[in-house]
């Protein structure tokens, strides 16, 4: 039986292993509020013939940026105006809202993994130079982690895994279904939506541990 000293080293030791895993593995958090990626073919339609977009600023993930220009996007009760164009031009658009706004908007998008765009319903986006009604695109985005091939490893996950995340802070909760994406072209970083940031009480460079490392 261990007598007080023992017992107090021993839980002592406890917590210090405990915060240290929670230290090792933080994941740091990016909020995403409504933006829109474009086509080459969608952003000359809106933004006239060999259109280039300007970066505002550069965006945690490699290569990725915020540009000066936005739009206007418009559904069947409500529109946006100011929405960002994020950066480079990607092989086909996509709108990204958050469940909030696609009440305003009157679009039903569906909660979908970034790229996933089949069956998904389509906007109007208005630009400078024109307009264009998207056949589909509009996604409310799965929320997930960005993490290198090292960092999996590191953290015994895989890509495609879903994971449940420990939020700190005044509204401390547990959050699953976060989608792992594994690429060695990815920075670690967790994105979600603004009701989800609300919903915690958390904010962009806030930090979430997967659940294992907290127990």
């Amino acid at each position: 039986m261990l007598n007080n000293n023992e017992l107090i080293a021993k839980i002592s030791k406890e917590v210090l292993q405990r915060l240290n895993d929670i230290d090792n593995h933080k994941i740091v958090v990016g909020v995403s509020n409504r933006h829109i990626h474009l086509s080459k073919e969608d952003l000359e339609s809106l933004f006239g013939k060999d259109y280039e977009l300007t970066v505002k600023s550069t965006l945690k993930q490699p290569g990725q940026f915020a540009a000066e220009e936005c739009v206007t996007i418009r559904g069947p009760k409500g529109e946006f105006n100011n929405v960002r164009i994020l950066g480079p031009i990607r092989k086909k658009s996509q709108v990204e809202i958050s469940l909030t706004d696609s009440f305003k908007l009157g679009v039903k998008a569906p909660i979908k993994e970034s790229g996933k765009l089949q069956g998904t319903p389509g906007i109007q986006v208005i630009g400078p130079c024109g307009r264009i009604n998207m056949p589909e695109g509009t996604i409310i985005a799965l929320r997930h982690i960005h993490m290198t091939p090292e960092d999996a490893k590191f953290m015994d996950v895989k890509d495609g895994d879903f994971v449940d995340v420990q939020f700190f802070g005044e509204r401390k909760a547990v959050m699953g279904n976060v989608l792992i994406r594994v690429s060695d072209k990815y920075k670690l970083e967790m994105h979600l939506d603004t009701d989800e940031a609300n919903a915690v009480g958390i904010k962009n460079n806030d930090y979430v541990v997967l659940k294992k490392f907290t127990r």
